[in-house]
């Protein structure tokens, strides 16, 4: 018991510690700014125009799946740049398993532009 707590010790101080610093931010800030707006902070900024609709109000799903599309197609070419630089390296299998993947991927952006997820009405 003692040998897993002392195992464990570490972790419990930094989650403690992490905690406090936490909550001393939290608090920190609201004694030090407190929260009083007044009609020239609640005044329209840049856009010159006061807001006309609620800042909440849902998005279009269109957003998301863009957003969606655009991190999945990022972070697969992001892969590009490290097998580009390890070419050399890895041979003819790592150049053509990286060919199969350009391959799924070209067939997955084909299936999304002819399903019209990249159509804005």
């Amino acid at each position: 018991m003692t040998e897993m707590l002392q195992e464990y010790l570490p972790i419990l101080v930094f989650l403690v510690l992490a905690v406090v610093i936490a909550l001393g931010a939290v608090v920190g800030s609201l004694v030090v700014a407190p929260q009083s707006p007044d009609p020239e902070k609640d005044s329209a900024y840049e856009c010159g125009f006061e807001a006309f609709d609620d800042a909440r109000a849902k998005f279009q799903v269109r957003f998301y799946l863009v957003a969606i599309l655009f991190i999945i197609f990022d972070l697969e070419v992001a892969f590009l740049f490290p097998w580009a630089v390890s070419l050399g390296n890895i041979g003819l299998f790592g150049f053509w398993s990286m060919i199969v993947f350009l391959a799924v991927l070209t067939i997955g952006f084909i299936y999304e532009w002819k399903k019209g997820a990249l159509e804005w009405e």
